[in-house]
């Protein structure tokens, strides 16, 4: 098991030095879903959501989220992204068992000497809690839930695909 990264040799706390590193096409993919009632979901998939176009402002504020991770995280460097793309996909319940969903999918690509899965599971995060900010007048029942790392692509470590992932993940 490799060591934590963030920490010197004396234990304290650092920004690692990726000053060395040679710059490389990166990628990061995060997912995550919020499940809510079926009456919520219709009114994201109408558009009558008292507040607007639900699903067109979460994706604004995931990009903006992506851009801004190195303010909200403390020890990530800020980066130069070269795209971020937000896809959001409506699950319906196909049965009693299941809730409605929408899914979100992060996609953040730089070119850089450290890598973006930060910045993806960022965006997500800040998509799915815009979501909620916005019907929550009509559903404070949702969840947020399996907010992860999908794929990571670029660097010395090479690609990681999450061994869990599944189609139902993805937008």
């Amino acid at each position: 098991m490799s060591t934590l990264t963030h920490f010197d040799d004396q234990g304290q706390a650092h920004m690692v030095d990726v000053a060395a590193k040679a710059a490389s096409h990166r990628i990061g993919v995060a997912g995550g879903r919020i499940d809510m009632l079926p009456a919520t979901l219709a009114i994201i998939e109408a558009g009558t959501a008292q507040k607007g176009d639900v699903l067109g402002i979460a994706r604004i504020a995931g990009i903006m989220a992506a851009k801004q991770t190195s303010a909200l995280i403390p020890l990530c460097h800020p980066l130069a992204l070269t795209r971020v793309a937000i896809e959001f996909k409506v699950r319906h319940a196909t049965d009693q068992n299941e809730t409605c969903s929408v899914l979100c999918k992060a996609t953040v690509e730089t070119v850089g000497p450290t890598g973006v899965e930060m910045e993806a599971l960022t965006a997500v995060s800040v998509a799915l809690l815009t979501l909620y900010d916005m019907c929550k007048a009509v559903d404070r029942g949702m969840v947020m839930t399996d907010i992860k790392l999908l794929e990571k692509h670029g660097g010395k470590s090479g690609s990681f695909i999450h061994p869990t992932a599944s189609p139902h993940d993805k937008p």
